[in-house]
């Protein structure tokens, strides 16, 4: 699915192992200059950047059919517990932003060879089920994309368009409040709102995956 969308960034919101069970296999060499076989594709890792909550991967995938290779960014967000949510909304917000950068840095250096959409090949973004951290993330992501672009934002049909195309995005209610106290946060933090009263938000507890 990466070579044949020509995938630049993969973003993955969950750890391969939490709590002793396996969230994800481990698809990527886990250390530097090292090549791992997947198949018909070698994958390998020239380099990891350390953060605070999240790592980057910088990856050469090889189609050894071909005898071609493209470079794919790695993104593992490290701080989203198995239940819960992020424990600071400006990570995920740094993070988000990261990744979009990394997206805009690799669509320059595609040149005209890519000929979709202006922002670039489809982002893959996972985690263990792919609906709850997953869903989370692409909210938030397609509603600062939309405040952005026309300084208005609908969490609630942001989520039901998701939905239709993956259902149960957004497993729990506290990821769904993650959502809105990370977009006041965002919008705050870039000056669009002077002051937000969060009385009306409760701390919900539930399982998140």
């Amino acid at each position: 699915m990466i070579w044949e969308q020509e995938t630049q960034v993969i973003v993955m919101t969950t750890k391969t192992v939490e709590r002793g069970r396996v969230k994800c296999g481990q698809y990527w060499p886990a250390e530097e200059s090292i090549t791992e076989e997947f198949g018909d594709f070698d994958v390998y890792n020239g380099g990891i950047e350390h953060f605070a909550d999240f790592t980057i991967t910088n990856l050469v995938l090889t189609n050894k059919k071909l005898g071609t290779s493209q470079d794919v960014v790695h993104m593992q967000f490290t701080s989203w517990p198995d239940y819960g949510v992020p424990h600071s909304a400006l990570a995920m917000l740094d993070f988000r932003d990261k990744v979009r950068l990394k997206q805009a840095e690799a669509v320059a250096a595609i040149g005209e060879h890519w000929q979709g959409h202006p922002l670039g090949p489809p982002i893959v973004v996972h985690c263990s089920a792919g609906i709850g951290r997953t869903g989370t993330f692409i909210t938030l992501d397609i509603c600062i994309n939309r405040l952005e672009a026309t300084g208005l934002i609908d969490i609630v049909k942001t989520v039901e368009r998701i939905r239709a195309q993956r259902a149960y995005s957004i497993q729990m209610p506290d990821q769904y409040v993650f959502c809105h106290l990370a977009l006041l946060e965002y919008a705050l933090s870039r000056g669009l709102l002077e002051d937000v009263d969060l009385s009306g938000f409760n701390d919900d507890d539930s399982e998140s995956e």
